[in-house]
């Protein structure tokens, strides 16, 4: 069958979104990872589904898909080109509107400058919430790797992210270190894993190592949970402007259980149309 396909990026992040409103298939894992290679298929870090909501408060259902096949949670880069998919497709009238995803229910809004702000919900820093086995919530973790001490914060928006404090991001050992971290025992489903370089107390810098994807040019949850720690612990103050390699984000986080607020932008780069076998 022929399906019709929109390639999108969130500051280089790259997606696939395929609306499955107004046309029907069923995607495997295997075929997902066929799109997903950048040589044989379209390419892409994640693919995105539109589906029809099963909750009836809810406009959109929102999944996620990495480019190994497994579900995840959230991606808010992917939230940011999933609302201007929408309205782009006039699939809703609505440029505020809410979806559900298998991290939790979001708030979309697209403005009129194009720059889509999402309300990602309260970061959650509890290590059951992750998961992450820990003996209590403290602001930073220690974990042994390779006879070295690895501190971290870690923070759920909805997938789980363990954030690293650098001196400076471009020699950060972001290939060598994120997938003993992803690895460890401690986190029963994995980690996504960011590398964080205090700028100021209102800019930051950050790289992001990403379950079943490896380094992304930008994370839209990674930069949330990576303020949210950052905020916790004192060295960041709301709002943080976040540098990623694919470009940067607005966070502003009041702290307790006040929503995490992230705006970006949101680009189309073509449509198309592929045989799914």
């Amino acid at each position: 069958m022929l399906l019709n396909f929109t390639k999108m990026h969130g500051l280089g992040n790259d997606f696939v979104v395929i609306d499955l409103i107004s046309q029907r298939a069923y995607l495997r894992d295997e075929q997902i990872r066929r799109l997903a290679h950048r040589q044989f298929g379209i390419g892409f870090d994640q693919l995105l589904l539109v589906e029809p909501p099963r909750q009836p408060d809810m406009d959109f259902r929102y999944r996620i898909f990495n480019a190994d096949g497994g579900e995840v949670e959230n991606c808010g880069n992917g939230a940011r080109c999933f609302a201007r998919f929408v309205v782009d497709q006039r699939l809703t009238h609505k440029r505020e509107f809410k979806v559900e995803t298998l991290g939790g229910p979001l708030t979309l809004r697209v403005d009129d400058d194009g720059r889509v702000r999402v309300d990602m919900g309260a970061p959650r820093f509890a290590p059951e919430t992750l998961p992450f086995v820990a003996d209590e919530d403290l602001p930073l973790h220690r974990l042994e790797i390779d006879n070295e001490t690895v501190e971290f914060g870690v923070a759920s928006m909805g997938n789980p992210h363990a954030v690293i404090r650098v001196a400076d991001v471009e020699s950060a050992p972001v290939a060598e270190l994120s997938p003993k971290l992803q690895a460890h025992p401690s986190f029963p489903r994995a980690v996504n894993v960011g590398f964080l370089q205090i700028d100021s107390p209102h800019s930051a810098r950050l790289r992001v190592f990403e379950r079943g994807s490896g380094e992304t040019l930008a994370c839209g949850t990674g930069a949330c949970a990576a303020v949210a720690c950052g905020i916790r612990c004192g060295v960041l103050e709301s709002p943080v402007e976040i540098e990623l390699r694919g470009g940067r984000l607005t966070l502003e986080w009041a702290g307790g259980d006040a929503p995490m607020i992230m705006t970006g932008p949101a680009v189309r780069v073509f449509e198309g149309r592929i045989a799914l076998n």
